[in-house]
Parts: structure tokens; sequence; C-alpha cells
């Protein structure tokens, strides 16, 4: 009877998880940080903050009643490429629920893009398997006379794929192009609660998100090292109220690894934490010793 209402606990935990993985985008919208307002030619900018070889591994952990779970892992790789003549950047992502997790909301997420070596993205796919359900969202794009093209193709469970196109005379991006572009800008110029809005293609359709510069702050990861670090919000708007999704907190050096996640969600909140880093293309300077 104890090991029963015991693993119904955990049920109750572990599919609150399913909503931790509703915004696991937030493992992968670590992804989202540093982005400003994107008004060079083309999508193009210089590359500052990685290199060929980078490694990144994070652990995450649920909270249900005051009790902390891991709930996963994900890996963050990037190797340099020919994209057909082209030298280019892979990065792909790669999202695991735990074993635990693994019995009641089975997680497993794939995202791959190709971006140029000035970080305008190429093409995206993202594969996830999430309980039952299996989907695969792709974006290719393309830049004619200023403007950014996006084609979007989504399949859901093998069913009938769905496609769209989107134009803008702003920038495109995805998950993860977000992240190489986001990681080479100067935040220095940015103040206190101002706003940040960009255009991201996520699932079948092309949507604004919104993010809050809350600041500089030092922070700890789960393995006790201390941060100097940035400090960002983003947030969603329903009937005219702002609510908080997901709190960035990234190195204050060259490199702009996002360290910490918060994630506040309804029935519990989650933390995301870096775990190692590997080949990383500058020291990390924002590591704070006592």
């Amino acid at each position: 009877m104890r090991r029963r209402k015991k693993r119904l606990k955990i049920a109750e935990q572990i599919q609150t998880v399913g909503e931790v993985f509703k915004y696991r985008t937030a493992l992968l919208l670590l992804l989202l940080l540093l982005n400003g307002s994107f008004v060079f030619a083309q999508c193009e900018t210089k590359n500052d903050a990685f290199k060929s070889g980078e490694h990144v591994m994070y652990e995450l952990y649920f909270n249900w009643k005051f009790i902390w779970t891991k709930a996963g892992t994900a890996s963050l790789t990037t190797n340099a490429m020919n994209y057909g003549t082209k030298p280019a950047y892979r990065i792909n992502l790669m999202a695991f629920g735990s074993k635990t997790a693994d019995v009641f909301f089975k997680m497993r997420d794939t995202l791959t893009c190709i971006i140029s070596d000035k970080l305008q993205p190429y093409y995206f796919r993202k594969g996830s398997e999430e309980g039952k359900r299996y989907t695969v969202d792709e974006v290719s794009f393309s830049y004619k006379d200023g403007v950014s093209n996006a084609k979007l193709k989504q399949v859901k469970n093998f069913g009938t794929p769905k496609y769209a196109s989107v134009q803008d005379s702003r920038c495109i991006y995805d998950m993860l192009s977000i992240l190489a572009q986001a990681r080479s800008f100067n935040p220095n110029d940015y103040k206190v609660g101002e706003r940040i809005k960009f255009q991201m293609a996520t699932g079948a359709k092309v949507e604004e998100q919104t993010l809050i510069y809350r600041g500089k702050e030092v922070v700890k990861t789960n393995d006790g090292v201390k941060y100097r670090s940035l400090v960002f919000s983003l947030v969603e708007y329903k009937k005219k109220k702002e609510k908080e999704i997901i709190t960035f907190f990234v190195t204050d050096d060259n490199n702009h690894l996002p360290v910490r996640l918060d994630l506040f969600l309804n029935f519990g909140s989650a933390k995301a934490f870096l775990k190692s880093v590997k080949n990383n293309k500058h020291p990390l300077t924002s590591i704070v010793t006592d």
C-alpha cells in the first residue's frame, strides 16, 4: 500500500514534469538569451563566442511540494562543416528524460540547425518524442532583397504534413540559431527593464518572443560554482497580463553561456543547471572565487 502511494506521488510529480517539457524549450530556450534588435544586413554577424568542438551539458531538476527530482539532461554540441560548398556550423541539442521520468512520461528531443560561418540560419529540424506523441518540425531559410523567408513543415505521429511559409523584413530564427547569434552580442548597452522582441519559428508558425533584461547577479549552480551573470526573463501575455515563464542566468563574460534557468509552472517549479563545458572559446572569467 505504501509502495502504491509512493508511486502515485511520483506519477503526479512526473505528470507535472510534462508541463516542464512544455517549456523544456527552456532547456532549449536557454537558447533565446542575449538577442539584440538584429538590424544587420541579411541576418549575418561575426562569431565572437564559440568555436568548433564546443560541448555543453545541462541537468534539469523539478520541484513538487518541496521535493526535488532529477527530470532529465541535455547536451549541446557545435561542429564546423560544409553546407554544399559554403563553410558552416552544425549545432545539435539532445534532451533526455531521466529513467524515473521515463516510467511515466518518456521524453526524447533532438534538435539540429545549420548556420553559415556568419551565423545566418540555413536549416532547422526538431524531432520530439513525448509520451506517445512524436512530432517533427523542419524549417528552411532563404534570403532575397533584404527579406527573410522561412518554409515550415510539421508532421505529427507520421501523419499528413502541415506546411507554412512566412516572409518578414526582420530576421527569423529557430531555437538554436538564435543562440549562436545571441552569444556574440555585447549586452553593455542594455538597460534594466528593457524589453527585447524577436521573431522565432516554433512548431508550424513564426511567433514574436519577448525577453526582459533584469540586470546582473551572482548565481550558484548545482555543483556550488558561482558565476557573475546577466539575468533575462522570458514572458508571455494573456488577457493583457504579463506572466514570467523562465528566468535565465548567463555568464557575464565573452562566452555568454547559460548557467542556470528557473522555470515557473502551474504546479511547481524547475531549474536547469550547467553541468560541464568543454572546448569553450574563451576562459570562464565570470567564475567567482572566494
